[in-house]
């Protein structure tokens, strides 16, 4: 009898923590093909025509939101449609709708007091549920504005190298579910995943990678076999 995969989508009673598990560890991959994009280069956001350029070429974006330091606030774009007008803001809606049919404070509240780093897991969560390419935060007069990227010119990076060493990355650096991270990000980045009592297997071609756990969840280890090793 054949076993139907479950899929990642959100679930009722999924927490915030849950959700950055489940879409985080893609975001940093998707991050990491963006930064190969631009580079060193700094962004220019124009409202008005709904980009951000670098230097000679531009990314479409939408707002997502925007984090003022002094106050040290995140503010929704959802919440700022006489700023940024109704078309910049669509995706912004989409997680507002998200926070309200599962219960999401985080994605319903206008105003949330957090920190720089409460700005990059908000989008982070966001590009992953909403199928975007990336972010990117754009500094203006004391705002950090993120907005989220859509665009052919980023193009993906699907080494079996760069999936170790996203994965590691992310269990290392974020407060999350390192299980749930290593299954979602196996099964949203399109590769087979086996899970066994105390490690789990991504199968990426003809390669594998394996993240061990201890019986709190937490990672032991993460070892690559196959093509890319090293």
């Amino acid at each position: 009898m054949k076993i139907i995969e479950k899929p990642v989508e959100i679930e009722k009673g999924d927490s915030f923590k849950i959700l950055l598990s489940k879409y985080g560890a893609l975001a940093l991959d998707k991050q990491e093909n963006i930064s190969e994009l631009i580079g060193e280069s700094i962004g220019d956001l124009d409202i008005e025509k709904g980009i951000v350029s670098f230097g000679d070429f531009e990314l479409p974006v939408q707002i997502l939101g925007f984090y003022m330091q002094d106050s040290k606030q995140w503010s929704w774009a959802w919440d700022n449609e006489d700023i940024f007008g109704k078309d910049l803001i669509k995706s912004a809606n989409e997680i507002k709708s998200i926070g309200e049919e599962y219960d999401i404070l985080e994605f319903t509240s206008p105003l949330l007091h957090a920190d720089f780093n409460d700005c990059h897991t908000l989008a982070m969560t966001a590009i992953g549920i909403l199928g975007m390419d990336g972010y990117y935060g754009v500094s203006e007069e004391g705002l950090d504005i993120f907005v989220l990227i859509k665009s052919d010119l980023v193009k993906e990076n699907n080494s079996v190298k760069k999936f170790r060493d996203t994965f590691y990355t992310f269990q290392k650096n974020f407060n999350i579910y390192p299980k749930i991270a290593f299954e979602s990000y196996t099964k949203l980045k399109g590769y087979g995943f086996k899970p066994h009592d105390d490690f789990a297997l991504a199968k990426i071609g003809e390669s594998r990678v394996m993240a061990g756990f201890t019986e709190r969840g937490n990672v032991t280890r993460i070892i690559m076999f196959g093509e890319d090793e090293q």
